[in-house]
């Protein structure tokens, strides 16, 4: 069982399902859509999340909903940092939350990408459109850490130059020597001078060393599948390949069933999970 798993049933079920409430310190519009929300406890603090994991936040009068982290690691104020596209009631209600709203918080739970794993390996990581939240934690924590690891590259694609999330951080990451940024567009405009496509065109042209290079991947199931594809073609094992799962998580941990996939609860064993698991999962069609 990972050590996400271990926190979670190590937990009393009433404070596993106890929301805690924490106020909006700051609000930050990334997108048409999305918006970046940090939020500071009030009394209690919960155990600090690390890359990879969720929290279930609870927008009071509307419903709750699993989020995952996008916010810095290495920050130990207590604050904890989401990043909220608005696709549904709940999701748009924590969106559109001003600072000052106070919100109920659940967690940490889940399985983490392995960072410490995946030390003195090459990392790629690739996310597709809002796949870059749950990546970012690991960005920011490898890049704290940069000495431990060898390449650090990082494809990113999304519809359009607009729908970039972290725009500013993403232009600093473009001019540091430390990672190697690619970025793409489904939808080129007048003023994008980058790459149009896939996420899996810049990725099939990365040199690798398939025995020492670790994969993290975030996105739309097709692309999961796709990337996956294009990095096994390389000769990255599958175990070396971690993808973030998406299903309707409603308890975070693991009582529900309503995230179930296959013999997987994804709030429980994932979301973060090798390829060697899922790629057989993803292939069944509607499972």
């Amino acid at each position: 069982m990972t050590e996400g798993a271990d926190r979670v049933t190590s937990t009393a079920p009433s404070a596993a399902m106890a929301p805690v409430p924490y106020r909006v310190r700051s609000r930050v519009v990334e997108s048409p859509d999305a918006a970046t929300l940090c939020l500071e406890p009030l009394d209690a603090v919960l155990p600090a999340p690390q890359p990879g994991e969720f929290m279930m936040l609870y927008a009071f009068g509307v419903g709750e909903a699993a989020i995952s982290i996008s916010g810095d690691p290495t920050v130990t104020d207590g604050s904890i940092t989401h990043t909220i596209r608005a696709v549904g009631a709940v999701s748009r209600a924590l969106h559109g939350a001003q600072p000052g709203t106070l919100i109920g918080v659940r967690g940490p739970f889940g399985t983490t990408w392995g960072l410490d794993e995946a030390a003195e390996r090459d990392l790629v990581m690739v996310a597709g459109g809002v796949g870059l939240c749950p990546l970012r934690p690991a960005i920011l924590g490898a890049l704290a850490n940069r000495t431990r690891y060898g390449r650090l590259m990082l494809v990113v694609g999304a519809r359009s130059k607009a729908d970039f999330l972290f725009a500013a951080q993403l232009e600093k990451w473009a001019d540091d020597p430390h990672i190697e940024l690619h970025l793409t567009v489904d939808v080129p405009v007048q003023d994008w001078r980058g790459e149009v496509g896939l996420v899996t065109e810049p990725l099939r042209r990365l040199a690798l060393r398939p025995d020492r290079t670790t994969a993290f991947l975030c996105g739309p199931e097709p692309m999961l599948r796709f990337g996956a594809a294009a990095l096994l073609a390389k000769g990255v094992a599958a175990r070396d390949i971690r993808v973030s799962l998406e299903r309707n998580m409603q308890c975070g941990v693991g009582w529900c069933g309503h995230c179930q996939l296959g013999p997987l609860l994804v709030c429980r064993d994932g979301p973060v999970v090798g390829y060697d698991v899922a790629g057989p999962l993803l292939r069944v069609k509607e499972l």
